[in-house]
């Protein structure tokens, strides 16, 4: 009797997801489709009778590329909240960091100075370069990946410290070569945050040098402004002037008008930018869905007062003569960019003022018996010199304004990654994508469901550089997310902002499940992603 051979099962993919309404973030319409996936990445699309090793089941799901927040400071904390829960409760799988000139490195390895000192208490030493930044959050092993983008604050302080002075020829070339190392060891982009000490002090010649390093390079160019308020519009033409000197890609951070007397502002910015992309710039805008922003209260401060970093800030504010003078530069901003009423005390240092975090600088300054300028010296002098505020000073119509501009990408400008962080962070954190997404879904806003995908993947990846992620197409790595259009919503609000989004039902990364059924596999495959260098341009 002859032997029979023994029939051996095989599959032809790693993975299969299964009949879902698959938005491919381009903006197209819907179509019915499974998605196979084969050592990670898009192995085919369509109806797909063959077999997997697996196979997660999206019927009654939309399912999009893995969401891509284009405007992050997740680099400040995912190597400690590795899990990253609260961007994969909205589906995002890539988080772009080193925004508003703020990174983690390069740091002078002498004394280890770096732009982020007040911002996440005991921090670890921080890497003098982007090689050693990678390593540090690849051993943490996270679930998202990260592309990293170099600050300018962080360039400056690493060669100038953090005084307000210009920069000499030598100390600019420095921070060039700076900037090209981390071009040639992967960043994506370059950054500014023209708000913010150091970067304030700089001019617009060093901007435009830096701007134009970053161009010789490839990268974008991403830029926080340097008034967002009275001089919206100066600054933008500033960024513009700098984009159409240079020829770089420029990417203005989280447009908005701060301020009543300056709502309304965004239509002429939007303008400028409209303007400027038709006489050649390549130039867009990101977005964040709340008419409050999260920054630094130090940030209200002159220049002046915060040349020399928080140790010389602090030997000011201890004198009488000198407080008093920023106590009155600061209360004349008062009713204009400066509104005790709504800034909202959300982190500081243990100190003699912690127990109004979660209130607003003017039921402090009530408490207390002073005004809203003496408040925010009181927190500022009590607690190191920084305080993270939640600052209302924004209009509703702006911000649908300026996510109904078809260039505009939706990014969360967050860094909280998990809601045992403490504190009275901004919502934002944890249900920007969700909002717009349940938004779209609903009908609700000026976004349809596959112009909202487009703006958290197609778009992004777009700008940032990322060509293999934020389309589903067959050889593209498979970062997916899958959720229910019926369900999906932010729940973290002002009054409680620790709670995640619902609605994220799977979510994979290069493949492998991360989140399934809506819980967490404990799977973390991220890692932190490097743009392969190109020839510098002469």
């Amino acid at each position: 009797m002859p032997q029979r051979t023994p029939r051996v099962l095989t599959h032809d993919y790693d993975l299969l997801v299964r009949g879902a309404e698959v938005l491919d973030g381009t903006g197209a319409p819907p179509v019915r489709a499974d998605i196979a996936v084969r050592d990670g990445r898009i192995a085919a699309i369509g109806d797909l009778p063959r077999r997997a090793r697996g196979e997660v089941d999206a019927r009654g799901l939309v399912l999009a590329p893995g969401l891509i927040d284009l405007h992050s400071h997740a680099d400040l904390t995912l190597a400690g909240a590795p899990r990253a829960e609260a961007c994969l409760r909205q589906g995002v799988t890539t988080v772009v960091t080193g925004n508003c000139g703020m990174s983690p490195f390069p740091v002078d390895p002498a004394s280890g100075a770096g732009t982020l000192a007040g911002l996440v208490p005991d921090a670890p030493p921080p890497p003098v370069d982007l090689d050693a930044f990678a390593a540090a959050v690849d051993a943490a092993r996270p679930a998202v990946n990260l592309a990293a983008q170099v600050g300018h604050g962080a360039l400056r302080t690493a060669v100038l410290g953090s005084a307000l002075r210009r920069a000499s020829a030598d100390e600019l070339g420095a921070m060039r070569e700076l900037l090209a190392r981390a071009a040639r060891q992967g960043a994506f982009g370059f950054s500014t945050g023209l708000i913010y000490a150091p970067g304030s002090f700089a001019d617009a010649a060093e901007v435009r040098a830096l701007a134009a390093e970053a161009y010789r390079h490839g990268l974008l160019y991403s830029t926080h402004l340097r008034d967002e308020g009275d001089a919206l519009l100066p600054a933008l033409t500033e960024a513009l002037d700098t984009a159409r000197a240079t020829g770089v890609r420029l990417q203005i951070s989280h447009l908005k008008a701060m301020g009543p007397a300056n709502h309304g502002k965004v239509h002429q910015a939007l303008e400028l930018i409209d303007a400027a992309r038709a006489a050649g710039a390549d130039v867009a805008a990101d977005v964040y869905p709340y008419a409050a922003s999260s920054t630094r209260l130090s940030s209200r401060l002159p220049d002046w007062a915060l040349d020399g970093g928080a140790p010389a800030l602090l030997a000011r504010l201890a004198d009488p003569a000198r407080r008093s003078r920023i106590e009155a530069e600061l209360a004349a901003k008062e009713g204009r960019t400066f509104l005790p009423k709504g800034i909202v005390l959300a982190a500081m240092a243990p100190g003699p003022y912690d127990r109004f975090t979660g209130t607003t600088l003017h039921e402090m300054a009530l408490a207390e018996g002073v005004g809203g300028a003496e408040a925010a010296l009181r927190v500022l002098a009590g607690h190191g010199g920084e305080a993270l505020i939640v600052n209302h000073a924004m209009a509703e119509a702006d911000v649908v304004a300026v996510l109904a501009d078809p260039h505009t990408a939706v990014a969360s400008d967050g860094w909280e990654l998990d809601t045992s962080c403490g504190g009275h962070p901004h919502p934002r954190h944890f249900g920007t994508f969700a909002r717009v997404l349940g938004a779209a879904a609903r009908g609700e806003g000026p976004l349809t469901l596959p112009q909202a995908v487009h703006r958290m993947t197609g778009l992004p990846a777009a700008r940032i550089g990322l060509a293999d992620r934020g389309v589903l197409r067959v050889g593209h790595v498979a970062d997916l997310m899958a959720f229910d259009p019926a369900v999906v919503t932010d729940r973290a609000t002002y009054e409680r902002p620790l709670r995640y989004a619902a609605g994220v039902v799977h979510v994979l990364v290069a493949g492998e499940p991360v989140l399934l059924d809506g819980r967490l596999t404990g799977s973390r495959p991220g890692t932190v992603l490097r743009r392969t260098p190109t020839s510098a341009r002469t």
